[in-house]
Formats: C-alpha cells, structure tokens, sequence
C-alpha cells in the first residue's frame, strides 16, 4: 500500500487540533490549522468575557468560546491528563488536579516543542467547508479574518485534500426546557456564562444539573449565597438538606416555574429563586459546514458517524475528532487523531463504506432497543471498550494500561460528589497507585 501525504485543514486549534496537527505533521502531511481568536488552546485559553446572552439563545450573539471558570481545576488526575509521549508535567503549579493555567501551559509547550505555533493561522474563523464537487475528494475551506477593530473583515479560499474538525463542543449551550420559563421573573444563565461567583451574593439560587461544572459551582456558589437547590434527574431524588453543607438542598427535577418567582420541583417541593442557572451541557455544533445533508446533528447525535470520526461517505476525506465524552477526554482524542493520521496516509485501511454504514445502523439500533436517548450518542460507556478498540487500530501503540481505567472510574466517582468536594486536595493518587499494585 502506497503511502499518500497530502494537504490537510485542521480546523480548530485546542486540545483536539493541536493533536491531530502533531499526527498528521509526524505522518508526512502538510497541515494548515485554522483558529479563529488570537491564541491557541481552545476551551483551556481562559476568557473573563461573558456572553450578552446569559442562556445563549440568540443566534446573533457575539460568541465567547471558553467556558472556563475563574477557579477551574482539573477534574482528573495530572498523570491521566497527559498525552501518552508528552506527560503532563510540572510548570507552575505542583498540584496533582493543578488550575486551568496550567493545562493552556502544557498546550503551549507542547505546540512549541513539537513546531507546530507556525501551522496556525490565527484570527481565521472557518465559515464554509464544502466539498469542490460531489466526485471530488477535495474541499474548499472559506475563512474570514479581521486582525483589528478598523479593518474590513477579509474572506478567502483554499482547496484541501482532508479536513478534520477539531472545533471542540463546549460552546453552544444545551438549556432544559421547563414550563412556564420564559415568564419567570429571576436571572437564568448558563454555566457556560459562570466566571465568579460574587455576583451571587445572598441570593437564592436552583443550579440544574449533576456534571462535574454543576456540582464545582454549586459548591462555590454556596459560599456567597443564601441558598442552593440543585435541581436532579434522577429518579431516585427526594428533597433533603445536605449534611456537608448548611446552605445546600437537593430536589427532583424542576416540574414548572411560576409569574411570582416560584420554582416548583416534582417531588413537590418548591422555593422562591432569584437565578436559575442551567449547568446542562453543550450542543455539538458546525456552522461552517456544508455536506448536503450527509452529515448533520439531530438531538445532539452527529452522524452518521463510523466509531464517532468518520462519515462513512464522505471518509477519510472528512473526519471528526473528539467528539465522544465520559471518558479521558485527552486520551481519546490522541488515539482517534492517531487513527486518522494513519488513515489519511494509507497505512491503516477503514472498511468498506457499506460496512462502515452498518456498524453505525448497528450502533443507532443497539441504542434504540436499550432506550439509551438519542443526544448520549457520542456518551462512552462504563469501559475503555472504545479506547482499546483505538488502539487495536493505531497497530504500533501497546495495549493501554489497565490503572488509567480503574483511576479514570474512581476519579468519575469522585467528580459529581458533592460530599466530596475537596477531593483534589485530599485523594492521596500516590497511595492508590500502590494500593492497586
């Protein structure tokens, strides 16, 4: 099999773009990564700016892409956050779960060591991928650039032979959709609108959701408010004052707010809120994109999608990488942009496109029959089944070892605890290692 080494856009330039940018530079491509703001690091670069829009509604919105808070730290241990060649070491600060600084310090480290700074083209938002023709493998990238206040916007063009979308997916705000919201009185906003939390200073606040970003805000909200009720799908949720915290009650889902300012919670509780602050995750979204309907987003499932990257009739030439979450987020975007780079050099051959459409048609049937919904499509299961299938596919790479699994599900444990709050200072990562040993 000949080897092929092409051209190839990359759009994104955060966790995912740099990665894939690394691969496809190792494997012989000649890359061109397209970032729209001025740095590179993506949802990591930490923006203070906060959207005209709390909810995130309005199309027209000016959009700030981090969703980073002030106070953010890693959710998992340094040692899993790494990529597997490039630990995530020590820069500034020495904590296994260090702040966000530190994470946009390894990118940028990583991005200098490996040559990759002088790929991106900074300031160069993509607003059109679409194929040249429909028999051919290549594709126009339009960008829009505008380095300044005072100067005219400028749109080019440039045909690539590959694209491979790295533009993250904590941006576009997913809202829960609760009877009776759009008359209610009080502040709602969403998470990805949360810096700081003085602005809630002695008020009474419903946080909606049980991510990691509800449970670390809520907490601190709680510092400063008079009240925090979290709003939970679960099925089994009473309403109860936690033990941990004195200002703290959990609640069933929110079942309607009221004119007067009530929120009303299915279990037949009820309090008078000044914020509702929607901590309900994000839409995957590609405005850019243009495939004639070949690739689309319907309830938050991207597809169709071969093992969540590749559509099957439009691959190798267009993919996807790190679109799949509840999982190591950095692990799996460096094994599937490992995947890629292979695939685009011919070294590693896919199915054929049939094939490719039935293990997707296989996937959506599996799904349907377990009333798993729709918009978890791209939600990893309790395993490392999709991480080990990576790996079989990448041929040189040893199989994964087995205490970045079992971390990564205590670590899972821990992050939507609220009764465990402080477990990033007192997890003693060290001590386990050798427990499990």
């Amino acid at each position: 099999m000949k080897e092929l080494s092409l051209k190839v856009a990359v759009i994104g330039a955060g966790v995912s773009g740099l990665h894939t940018a690394r691969e496809l530079k190792t494997q012989g491509h000649a890359v061109t990564i397209f970032e729209k703001t001025n740095r590179l690091g993506g949802t990591w670069a930490y923006d203070p700016r906060v959207e005209p829009d709390p909810l995130g509604l309005d199309p027209g919105r000016e959009i700030v892409h981090s969703s980073l808070y002030q106070s953010l730290r890693v959710n998992l241990p340094r040692r899993l956050m790494g990529f597997l060649d490039y630990p995530f070491t020590e820069r500034k600060d020495p904590r296994e779960f260090p702040g966000h600084e530190e994470m946009l310090l390894y990118l940028e480290d990583f991005a200098k060591d490996f040559g990759l700074v002088e790929l991106v083209r900074f300031e160069h938002e993509v607003i059109r991928v679409e194929r040249v023709d429909e028999v051919s493998h290549d594709w126009v990238v339009e960008s829009r650039t505008r380095r300044s206040e005072s100067e005219e916007e400028e749109e080019e063009e440039e045909v690539f032979e590959a694209v491979v979308v790295c533009n993250g997916h904590h941006t576009e705000p997913r809202i829960a959709h609760i009877p009776g919201m759009d008359s209610w009185p009080g502040v709602q906003i969403h998470s990805h609108n949360y810096r700081t939390p003085e602005p809630f200073q002695n008020l009474i606040v419903v946080v909606i959701g049980n991510g990691s970003s509800a449970v670390d805000i809520l907490t601190e909200i709680s510092s400063v408010a008079k009240e925090v009720h979290q709003a939970l799908r679960a099925s089994d949720i009473h309403f109860k004052k936690l033990e941990s915290h004195d200002n703290i009650w959990q609640h069933s889902m929110i079942e309607c707010t009221k004119e007067d300012g009530k929120v009303v919670f299915q279990d037949g509780s009820f309090v008078y809120a000044d914020v509702i602050m929607h901590c309900t995750g994000y839409k995957y979204h590609f405005p850019f994109l243009r495939t004639n309907g070949i690739v689309s987003v319907d309830d938050n499932r991207v597809g169709p999608l071969y093992k969540h990257v590749f559509p099957p009739q439009l691959a190798p030439w267009l993919s996807f990488v790190g679109l799949p979450y509840r999982g190591v987020t950095t692990l799996i975007i460096e094994l599937q942009s490992r995947w890629v780079a292979r695939v685009l050099s011919a070294k590693v051959a896919l199915p054929s496109e049939e094939e490719m459409a039935s293990s997707v048609e296989e996937l959506y049937q599996h799904m349907e029959e377990s009333g798993w919904p729709k918009h978890h499509t791209h939600q990893l299961q309790n395993k490392f089944d999709y991480e080990d299938w990576l790996v079989t596919q990448i041929l040189d790479l040893p199989p994964l070892e087995k205490w970045k699994e079992e971390m990564y599900f205590s670590a899972l444990k821990k992050i939507t605890s609220i009764d465990d709050d402080e477990f990033r200072d007192t997890w003693d990562i060290n001590k386990w290692m050798q427990e499990i040993a």
